[in-house]
């Protein structure tokens, strides 16, 4: 039978005349004519490697979660089943291992089918031609290349037949086959025969059967209309593929015919194995979501956004995180202990390493999900919005700590003090002034005291008891400005990621912020003031093993010495303060609580010299609307709860399970010579002390909104 091809089409951009090729067999002459007019010759394909799973793991090397654009385990030669390679060779190119880089009599097969019909019905491709296709359509980066990759056009068949004659030429068949099996899509969301063999039959390629390999080797050429995960009809049209495929292979000798038939009596046996997936289905979600985001936004892990997501979700990755998986549980079961996941308001914990800015755990008390049933939470609440948290909460008195670290370094000592009246109004607008120079008092407000009493406060005493008109006056003598950079230095920002609010009440926290921010600052204190940025990546090893190590971010931002004395002062809150009534943990430790205005929030943030944390709890619905006020939390009751009350026992169980079996590390002691005893702020003369505070106030009638949180 002789065909005549009067032309290969305009497409093509080039004229064959009256080419005369034998439609099989003998096609040598003829198909060398064919090849010189259309300049049918090798053309070297790029072959950006293809997109696989990227998997997250924990600092001791358990897996946390995987993203991924396309599921796909690449996986070597011989971790593939003979059957599955015999079988997706007699279906889809028997003549495979025998032909060149054209199958002549497949392609002239199709070219005349083609023509005769007048439009691309038939394909004869190689697999070699399919691994050429799959490759262009997997690299193309616009819907135009993609549609280009697989048009149905004689320019795009030949430019595939030059593609696979530069493959042919640089390399084996078994090279070629285990490309092909790795990049093919063979339905169910599976890329590459490995991932296939886990999602459809729970195995790996190294271990599938004669009915399963026909299965997937029958899934390639139509994967969506034989996709098993979709339905019951397209199970049907997969069980009758397969069937054909093992027909074929009894009809090449591969199989016998009795091989065949009890293969065909054997039941699909799909299995739909869960693909293991991103941070909902992760045992961590919260660090996942905050490693995912990280990832994202930071240029040191790509230059452009679109790099850092291709990176993530095609680059095959193995990310080696800082989560503690034994820190983490004892955070887990410590917010268990007092919060339910059924409790509307939410408890957040963050543990970070003094010196590194580790992230140890994040944990919550209610599960990440989007099923409002189950009273799941669909942000990272332990975190700020630029990894995937929201608003966060205002951290109350734990931002005094600041205001203390502001008087040490403007060379307070810890016996200067000042009086604390039972509330405090700032004598003038420009009282207070913030970091751009402009007004921030507010002489028409009162602040009051929710704890501690009025009278001669020190800085240990004023910390201790959390006295707020303390630290308004303390605010008023060292700066709001100095306080609101001393924050800034300790990397305190807003979890909106908008502008501190730079207000006379700044510090009592009325900054919403989040758990991680507020573990990594008080990390600071615990590190001699090494302020360490949040770190939860060490290291990525890329698909060709190629290991980049992550270092911490720090710079020194207090001197050691006020550090020192610093945490010497929150020492005390366990001792001496609100927390006294919680109890230690059994070792040196700090910390302060934090309890907002009309009890909107409550938080706990404290640290040891090994590890630090902060916990907040609040409604997430609104902490305004939806006070911690006549609550029951973790069924209990409480009238108002207080940082000592949920927050400060959060803390003290998750850091006494977090550092058990740890050596206990002492705090360097204060410089005596630097910060004991008083300076120019001396408690005056007993009998010149009105320790009754300052006189009666005028009644002031308040707005709702100029009632601090």
């Amino acid at each position: 039978m002789i065909v005549r091809l009067a032309a290969l089409g305009a497409a093509a951009g080039v004229l064959v005349a009256a080419i005369t090729v034998p439609a099989v067999g003998g096609a040598g002459a003829g198909l060398v004519a064919a090849a010189n007019e259309v300049n049918l010759v090798p053309v070297e394909l790029a072959e950006p490697p293809p997109a696989e799973v990227t998997i997250v793991r924990d600092a001791k090397g358990g897996e946390i979660a995987r993203f991924y654009e396309e599921y796909r385990e690449v996986v070597d030669f011989d971790e593939i089943s003979g059957t599955m390679k015999t079988a997706i060779v007699a279906i889809e190119d028997f003549r495979f291992y025998d032909h060149g880089a054209i199958d002549i009599e497949g392609t002239l097969r199709a070219l005349a089918t083609n023509l005769q019909s007048g439009r691309v019905s038939q394909g004869g491709s190689s697999i070699t031609q399919q691994y050429v296709k799959q490759v262009l359509l997997n690299s193309a980066d616009t819907d135009q290349e993609r549609d280009a990759a697989i048009e149905a056009s004689y320019a795009r068949k030949l430019n595939e037949l030059r593609y696979a004659m530069g493959i042919e030429k640089k390399y084996t068949k078994d090279q070629i086959l285990e490309k092909y099996l790795n990049i093919a899509y063979f339905g169910a969301s599976a890329y590459g025969v490995e991932a296939a063999a886990k999602r459809f039959f729970g195995v790996h390629a190294a271990d599938l059967t004669l009915p399963q390999a026909a299965t997937l080797a029958g899934a390639v050429q139509d994967p969506n209309a034989t996709d098993p995960n979709l339905g019951p009809e397209q199970r049907e049209r997969l069980l009758k593929r397969r069937n054909v495929v093992l027909d074929r292979m009894a009809e090449l000798g591969k199989i016998t015919s009795a091989e065949a038939e009890k293969a065909k009596d054997a039941k699909l046996g799909y299995k739909g194995t869960n693909l293991p997936g991103g941070c909902e289905s992760s045992k961590y979600p919260y660090f996942c979501i905050y490693v995912r985001q990280e990832i994202l936004k930071n240029p040191d892990f790509g230059r452009t956004a679109k790099d850092r997501l291709a990176m993530l979700n095609r680059g095959g990755l193995t990310i080696k995180t800082t989560l503690d998986p034994a820190m983490q549980a004892a955070a887990e079961q410590a917010i268990k202990r007092y919060v339910n996941a059924s409790d509307q308001p939410v408890a957040s914990e963050a543990l970070v390493k003094p010196g590194t800015g580790e992230i140890r755990a994040m944990a919550a008390s209610r599960e990440y999900g989007r099923r409002a049933a189950k009273n799941e939470i669909s942000y990272n609440v332990v975190a700020d919005a630029a990894h995937g948290g929201g608003v966060g909460f205002q951290p109350g008195s734990t931002m005094k700590t600041f205001t203390l670290i502001t008087a040490l370094k403007e060379d307070m000592k810890l016996d200067d003090g000042l009086a604390a009246g039972a509330g405090y109004r700032a004598p003038e607008y420009s009282t207070f002034k913030n970091c751009a120079g402009g007004n921030a008092g507010d002489p028409t407000h009162t602040v009051t005291n929710d704890e501690g009493s009025p009278g001669w406060k020190t800085l240990r005493s004023g910390t201790w008891d959390s006295v707020n008109t303390f630290f308004m006056e303390l605010e008023q003598r060292v700066g709001l400005c100095d306080t609101v950079e001393t924050a800034k230095s300790l990397g305190v920002r807003r979890a909106d990621g908008k502008k501190l609010q730079e207000y006379e009440t700044f510090t009592l926290g009325i900054n919403e912020t989040d758990p991680v921010t507020m573990a990594t600052a008080y990390a600071a204190i615990a590190a001699r003031g090494s302020y360490c940025a949040p770190m939860a990546i060490t290291q990525i090893t890329d698909r060709d093993g190629k290991t980049t190590r992550y270092r911490p971010k720090c710079r020194q931002a207090l001197d050691p010495p006020i550090a020192d004395a610093t945490a010497e002062v929150l020492s005390g809150v366990f001792t001496e303060g609100t927390m006294s009534g919680v109890g230690g943990i059994g070792r040196p430790a700090a910390g302060k609580t934090g309890t907002t205005d009309d009890y909107a929030s409550a938080w706990f943030a404290g640290f040891t010299p090994d590890l630090a944390a902060a916990v907040s709890l609040g409604d997430p619905r609104g902490s305004q609307q939806h006070k911690l006020t006549g609550v029951t939390i973790g069924g209990r009751y409480y009238g108002a709860v207080q940082g000592a009350s949920i927050p400060g026992p959060i803390w003290r169980d998750t850091m006494a399970s977090a550092l058990r079996g740890a050596e206990p590390s002492e705090f360097v002691p204060v410089n005596t010579a630097r910060f004991e005893g008083c300076g120019e702020h001396c408690q005056p003369e007993k009998e010149a002390v009105d320790e009754s505070g300052d006189e009666p106030l005028p009644e002031v009638s308040l707005a709702p909104e100029d009632i601090l949180e």
